[in-house]
């Protein structure tokens, strides 16, 4: 092209070659290089391409036959992972087998152990590694001989027996043997013997009567000279009745208390509630049950003869 533009500005004449005609031209030829340096850089871009291209095609060959290859090789792989697990599921039973078989020979072992303890506790013993001496005078069989003879005594005494309480019950005379064997008293001694008995349930009866009228006595002279009837209510409570009091339920209750009944606490009563000043007086301050008694039978004597 530069040539044709050269041969074009040969056949014009000095006067006809214009500078605008030179500008243009210089810019023809600028772009001229411009597009053939982007041609040379696309042809270089493509070559990379191209190469590149080419470069992955032959990586992705790669990893097909990688691919190829793995899957070939899965299949025995996970038959073998499953034939391992078979194998550990097996002996895993096995060991569970013998663990279960252990734990029932170490139970066998402790019941024979205590088997072999009870019985040679109970006097047995290998005849293989033990020779045993047999006494002259054995101890068991005397023991032995002697149950056997206390066993036959008390069957002859209760055969003995059952015939004495038949005869008992008949009523009749006791058989001589059968008295003599049961160490039964004779019939005369019976006799005397009920005697005995009755004359001491006399005697008895007798005392009863006389300490009954002893205590009524003795009650009569303390309710003469103290002015007080005493009456056992319950157990450690005693009520005293005066002999003047206006009304036979005015009465006081001492209950026993401390060792021996040695300390007396006064109950309250309706009655009681009546001399608070009294009760003030000799029981809490002064601390004398005699004195209070005196008190109060001087104040309800007074009580009469006022009235």
């Amino acid at each position: 092209m530069r040539a044709i533009l050269g041969s074009y500005d040969s056949e014009l004449t000095p006067a006809e070659h214009s500078p605008q005609l030179t500008r243009r031209m210089r810019e023809a030829e600028d772009m001229m290089q411009k597009v053939q340096a982007h041609s040379s850089e696309v042809e270089a871009q493509l070559s990379q391409a191209l190469e590149e291209l080419g470069g992955q095609k032959q990586r992705a060959d790669m990893l097909e036959m990688e691919l190829k290859i793995l899957k070939s090789q899965a299949g025995p792989a996970e038959q073998s992972f499953l034939f391992s697990r078979e194998e550990v599921s097996s002996l895993r039973l096995k060991v569970e087998e013998l663990e279960a078989e252990r734990s029932r020979l170490e139970e066998e072992k402790k019941t024979l152990e205590a088997q072999l303890e009870r019985l040679t506790l109970q006097g047995d013993y290998d005849q293989s590694k033990t020779k045993v001496l047999h006494l002259s005078q054995n101890p068991a069989g005397a023991a032995r001989q002697r149950l056997r003879e206390d066993q036959q005594q008390l069957q002859e005494e209760c055969a003995r027996l059952r015939e004495l309480v038949r005869a008992l019950e008949a009523g009749g005379p006791v058989p001589a043997h059968l008295e003599a064997g049961a160490g039964l008293p004779s019939s005369r001694e019976v006799a005397e013997l009920k005697k005995q008995v009755e004359s001491a349930e006399l005697k008895n009866q007798r005392l009863k009567e006389v300490f009954q009228t002893k205590i009524q006595e003795f009650r009569k002279v303390c309710y003469t000279l103290t002015g007080y009837q005493v009456d056992i209510t319950t157990e450690s409570q005693y009520r005293l009745t005066s002999m003047y009091a206006e009304q036979k339920a005015d009465c006081l209750i001492f209950k026993a208390a401390g060792p021996s009944g040695t300390k007396m606490q006064l109950l309250e009563t309706a009655f009681s509630r009546t001399v608070p000043g009294l009760i003030e007086l000799h029981l809490l301050q002064q601390d004398s049950i005699p004195a209070f008694l005196s008190a109060l039978t001087l104040d309800l004597f007074s009580r009469q003869t006022l009235a």
